[in-house]
């Protein structure tokens, strides 16, 4: 058995027994990481109302060898985000965030940008001025670029060429955007309209792009691009994806 520390952010709680419960959580420094917290249902615990979902805390994890369960020592609050509790869609996207970190990722497989970029979303989501949609559109593309599911924007998804951004389609099946050659292949595809792969790109670019993106429009055509693609990459439709705006 070991200890280890790291920061983490409270991304699934289950009860587990009358007093205990089995919190999940996404980490910088070990990746996803599953923990049982003894006493973590009772009003006065030791972890009090740290295990809040959404809550960012600085956690101990004795890691088991036996193929048990780890158990969470300690779980000490560092941040949390109110602004998300004022905005129903913010709060969905926020939860949402938390979805698709625990199905998309593996345990103790650390991403310390996917991390980060969770953190700045969270940070983010509910503030004055801020447009949910693209917020939370950008960092569905960081995630699934930093595991592996990028979508192919800049070339071909089937033969690679090089995109101009003309007679384009966009194929779930096929990973990303179709050149006019290879769109026969996928049955899936629909066309993309040549401002809707310029704002794709654009969310997809690190900054803070994303914060231009403000036709109408363009963000209802965005979430059904993207409702396609991770329902389609996932296997099954996501729990929260009907409650997201664009």
């Amino acid at each position: 058995m070991s200890l280890e520390k790291a920061m983490a952010l409270v991304i699934r709680t289950t009860d587990f027994s009358e007093t205990s419960r089995i919190v999940t959580l996404w980490t910088r420094e070990l990746g996803k990481a599953r923990g049982l917290a003894k006493g973590g249902r009772r009003l006065k615990s030791n972890f009090d109302v740290a295990l809040d979902l959404l809550n960012v805390c600085g956690i101990v994890l004795l890691r088991k060898s036996s193929g048990s369960l780890d158990l969470l020592t300690e779980a000490r609050v560092e941040e949390r985000f109110p602004q998300l509790r004022k905005d129903l869609g913010a709060l969905n996207a926020g939860y949402y965030v938390a979805e698709m970190l625990n199905d998309w990722t593996q345990d103790f497989d650390p991403h310390p940008l996917l991390f980060d970029e969770a953190l700045v979303t969270l940070r983010t989501l509910g503030q004055p001025g801020v447009l949910t949609g693209p917020c939370l559109a950008h960092f569905e593309l960081v995630l699934l670029r930093e595991l592996g599911y990028g979508l192919a924007l800049d070339f071909c998804a089937e033969c690679g060429e090089t995109l101009t951004g003309q007679g384009l389609a966009f194929s779930a099946a096929g990973g990303g955007t179709l050149c006019s050659r290879c769109q026969p292949m996928q049955r899936d595809r629909r066309s993309l309209a040549f401002t809707v792969w310029r704002t794709l790109a654009q969310l997809q670019a690190s900054g803070d792009a994303w914060r231009d993106v403000q036709d109408a429009s363009l963000r209802r055509e965005v979430r059904q691009i993207l409702d396609n693609y991770v329902t389609h990459t996932l296997g099954r439709k996501p729990r929260l994806l009907p409650y997201l705006g664009s």
